[in-house]
């Protein structure tokens, strides 16, 4: 049992070695400590005696000097020797103490500090304590968290998914012990096993440890994965927790007003940056998070996991980022998202509800890019809400491409890297660099952008997606070590991220892409030959670097922002003070709500115009827009007859015609052009009341824009037919007073025309000889052969006074021969001009005396002519259309005062409230430096009053 190199062992030693150490082969005699070996000796079987020789190199006892012969048994001797092996075993038990005392402490120090460094390989969750909202902190309150503690797993269950201490500590002891040397020789082996024997057994020795280790390896990847799980579901349970008291929270249980988030009063500061544009020059300096990344390397669904909702319309390789859309990431008890101009939230959770959010962003986009163009700088902002979600704010750029393709602007390529370094050259921006993994990396753009703008990568996080084809494609994976070490391209970053983001299928659902990504990277090979870190895999991960790098950079350039705007806001208002001291800061807005209450006084002036005045006005206009018409095609034609019943009866056939056509047109044209020139007046004269030159080009545009849209009710023109016709029906003059009315009517409107016929006729023929004694001035040619025409025609009217308005050709062939024979060529044409012009002067002085003498016709008219050679038929043409146009007149000021002026501010006021809603109008209606002062004031006090409440509540938090 001695023997060197045998396989059989007592009890007590076996009891010495762990039935737990994981040890697959036997343990030969020769390795255990000598001492194990001396107890083994003496408590071994008694039936098998000892060989001598043996026992003199392998017990205990072969380091000490050789012993003296055994005295016989019973003797002092004995007795002496007996108390002498008793010393010795006490030495040898207290020795085996302390070695088993440091291996125990050496192994407990090499477990722990393996447990610290897996430990390290976890992301520190203290920094993230913020996260929590404020009343979750007072749980306890509202909340029975005993309740809910009696409901979590109990510690021996959680000890269980925690590391084996103590068998980690006797794995690596017992491992320790087979590398380190023996503390004394063991000569003995070398005497009693062969070469042979011992080349086995270093052999298998250095494959046990290598076995012993890979074990060791997989049980620690396999305590991770289970930590992992653990805390995934105690954050989802978190999450349900938070959603449940949030929910309580908003139907009003806490009766407290829920504080805006802080996230929340971030992003409005950048909306309102987005739209600030002052001559200061005040940069936007704020921190954001810039996705970029080449077309189709996988920004949108990178940004898409991070919210935890498929939000983007998708195309198969086409470009579908048009525009950069800004997504403020916050936590709440629903997962909805919401336009900044918007009142409407879409349930992310229902399908409908996420396609039609799809829908929207790819309308907006289409929307902001102009005609001829392919991508658009306008922002779309966007707010996404839901439990767990990491909030920061993001914005998504279109993405970067090599070529202009068919279809795109040839200018595409220059606006989109334009409009990324525009957001990358924010020095406080955080560049979120997506490269394709799936491609060779060679192939990138965006690289050698972001190096430009970001060239030591202070900045910058590095990520490359759709690793799972990079894996199964790459002949080489350490390539993807490479990439992800920062080592394959030039550029530099804080932080480099490995993500999946699905199987390139639309219809995959984020929580079938998280199954995916962790399935993968679980059995990913990658991730066990230690070619990727576990912090620098998964979505989830990258979401907690990106917010975390986030707020930093929020907490350490937020203050510096507050002060720059605090500088240009001292300027703004140093500027006004100098320049407009007793003037009220008033922004566009309010410079507009002020004339638009203007503008509606003006129009509610019109109701207070008398009746008198509208009659007044209207009849004046509309015989100044008929009179041509009546004295033209009705009054002459009828005066050629011969006798006064022809003469009746081609007036009322000519009114007819001229009423059931043109009249009532012509009056609701009159009408209207009435009611826009007193609109017009009342305006001017209110504009001489301290009315700022500012309103102008708005009041103008107002009044262009109402009229334009101001249409006659066509029933209106109907019944003012009916009643023109019946007006131009009567011919019955009542009284004196009337008749000498329609008399005084006749004689002015015939002396309007002849003075306008005597001023064309003086045009015709040039001046006379006063004038050209005085002025020095000559007729021209033309002027002279018809001042000869003139005077050979007026000799014919002498000779025949009732000639007929048209000359025979037989007399304008007398008449060009007369002038022929005196020298002057003319031709038939101007004949028949001149004698136009001459017959009418004549004809108007005939009508006048003739106007003249039916004064005193009153008489003859109420006995109708009879036995009188007096007929006044003209004089009652013109009273007919006197009276109509009083009717007329009357009935148009009814219709204008009751309806019209109504309509009018109706219309104005719907103008008003679309000039309102667009603010593009409006900044090109009220301009000035005086507008353009007020509107930075308010922008740049806004933004530094938001910016202050910010910094408060972010000191509150921390």
């Amino acid at each position: 049992m001695l023997r060197a190199g045998t396989e059989v062992s007592c009890l007590a030693c076996r009891n010495l070695v762990p039935a737990n150490m994981g040890v697959r082969f036997r343990m030969p005699l020769q390795k255990l400590h000598p001492l194990s070996r001396a107890i083994h000796h003496r408590y071994s079987n008694p039936q098998h005696p000892p060989h001598r020789s043996a026992a003199r190199y392998f017990t205990s006892l072969s380091r000490l000097p050789m012993r003296p012969a055994r005295p016989p048994l019973g003797g002092h001797g004995y007795q002496q020797h007996r108390t002498f092996w008793v010393a010795r075993l006490a030495s040898r038990l207290l020795k085996l103490r302390y070695i088993l005392l440091g291996s125990a402490v050496g192994g407990g120090y090499t477990a722990k500090k393996t447990y610290e460094e897996w430990k390290d390989m976890l992301p520190d969750f203290s920094e993230y304590a913020w996260i929590v909202p404020d009343f979750i902190w007072e749980l306890n309150e509202h909340v029975d968290l005993e309740k809910i503690a009696n409901a979590l797993p109990d510690m021996e269950e959680l000890a269980k998914l925690l590391p084996d201490l103590e068998k980690i500590g006797e794995n690596f002891t017992f491992l320790r012990s087979l590398l380190s040397n023996e503390s004394s020789g063991e000569p003995a082996f070398r005497a009693t096993e062969s070469q042979g024997s011992e080349s086995s057994e270093k052999q298998f020795k250095k494959t046990s440890d290598k076995e012993k280790v890979d074990q060791l390896q997989e049980e620690l990847l396999r305590t991770q994965l289970k930590y992992q799980r653990m805390l995934e579901r105690l954050e989802k349970e978190n999450k349900e927790l938070r959603k449940v008291v949030l929910q309580k929270d908003d139907k009003g249980i806490h009766q407290r007003k829920v504080k805006k988030s802080l996230i929340d009063m971030y992003s409005e500061v950048l909306d309102i940056l987005s739209d600030y544009d002052s001559n200061y020059n005040t940069q936007d300096h704020l921190p954001r998070v810039v996705v970029v990344g080449d077309q189709s390397a996988g920004k949108t669904s990178v940004l898409e996991m991070i919210a935890q909702a498929r939000i983007f319309p998708r195309g198969s390789g086409e470009m579908m980022t048009r525009s950069p859309v800004k997504v403020t990431l916050s936590e709440g008890p629903h997962h909805v998202a919401m336009f900044k101009d918007s009142s409407r939230e879409f349930d992310l959770g229902k399908e409908e509800d996420l396609a039609a959010l799809r829908r929207e962003i790819e309308l907006r986009m289409r929307k902001s890019v102009k005609e001829g163009q392919t991508v658009s700088p306008e922002t779309i902002s966007l707010s996404v809400k839901g439990p767990g979600i990491q909030r920061m704010v993001l914005v998504d750029l279109p993405g970067v491409i090599s070529t202009v393709t068919a279809g795109m602007a040839a200018d595409t390529k220059e606006t989109i890297f334009s409009i990324s370094k525009a957001y990358m050259q924010n020095p406080n921006a955080i560049i979120l660099c997506i490269q394709d993994g799936s491609v060779d990396a060679e192939r990138s753009i965006v690289t050698d952008l972001v190096s430009q703008m970001d060239p030591h990568g202070k900045r910058t996080i590095f990520v490359l997606t759709k690793v799972d084809l990079a894996e199964k494609n790459l002949a080489s994976p350490s390539r993807i070590q490479q990439i992800v070490e920062g080592k394959l391209f030039p550029m530099k970053a804080l932080g480099y991220f490995a993500v999946v983001t699905g199987k390139g299928s639309s219809s995959e659902s984020i929580d079938a892409i998280k199954d995916y990504e962790e399935d993968f990277f679980q059995n990913s090979k990658l991730l066990k030959n230690g070619m990727l870190k576990a912090h620098q895999v998964t979505t989830k991960n990258l979401s907690l670097a990106v917010s975390d790098c986030f707020w930093k950079m929020v907490r350490e350039s937020v203050e510096q922002q507050a002060d720059a705007f605090k500088a240009s806001r001292f300027n703004l208002e140093t500027e006004w003070k100098n320049n407009y001291p007793r003037l009220r800061e008033l922004d566009r807005n309010e410079l507009f709500e002020k004339a638009k209450n203007e503008i509606l006084d003006e129009v509610i002036s019109l109701s207070q115009v008398t009746p008198k005045h509208w009659e007044s006005i209207l009849q004046k206009k509309l015989w100044e827009r008929v009179s041509t018409h009546v004295i033209e095609n009705i009054y002459l034609p009828a005066a050629q007859t011969m006798n006064s019943g022809t003469f009746n009866t081609t007036v009322d056939i000519k009114l007819k015609q001229w009423t059931d056509k043109q009249l009532p047109h012509k009056a609701l044209e009159v009408a209207w052009e009435t009611l826009q020139e007193e609109f017009a007046r009342f305006m001017a004269e209110y504009k001489g009341k301290d009315q700022d030159d500012i309103f102008d080009k708005l009041k103008e545009a107002v009044k262009d824009e109402s009229i334009k849209r101001h249409k006659w009710n066509e029933r209106a023109m109907d019944s003012l037919r009916v009643i023109q016709h019946n007006a131009l029906e009567d011919r019955s003059i009542t009284d004196k007073p009337q008749w000498d009315a329609a008399i005084q009517f006749m004689e002015e409107t015939l002396q309007a025309r002849l003075k306008d016929t005597d001023s064309v006729i003086r045009d015709m023929v040039g001046p006379d000889w006063k004038e050209r004694w005085l002025n020095w001035t000559n007729r021209t040619a033309e002027q002279h052969i018809r001042n000869e025409t003139k005077n050979e025609l007026e000799r014919l009217l002498k000779l025949h006074e009732d000639h007929t308005a048209y000359l025979a050709n037989d007399e304008v062939t007398t008449v060009r021969k007369n002038l022929e024979g005196r020298g002057v060529e003319v031709d038939p044409v101007l004949i028949k001009d001149t004698w136009h012009q001459l017959y009418r002067r004549h004809f108007l002085q005939k009508a006048l005396f003739h106007c003249n003498l039916c004064r005193r016709g009153f008489y003859y008219y109420q006995r109708h002519f009879v036995d009188s050679e007096l007929e006044c038929n003209d004089v009652v043409l013109f009273w007919r259309i006197q009276r109509m146009l009083g009717i007329t007149a009357n009935t148009l000021r009814q219709q204008l005062t009751n309806t019209e002026v109504r309509r009018l501010e109706k219309n104005v006021k719907e103008v008003l409230e679309d000039l309102g809603e667009d603010n593009e109008k409006k900044v090109h209606l009220i301009t000035g430096r005086r507008v353009q002062l007020a509107e930075d004031l308010k922008k740049v006090r806004e933004i530094q009053e938001k910016l202050e409440a910010f910094i408060e509540a972010l000191h509150k938090e921390k």
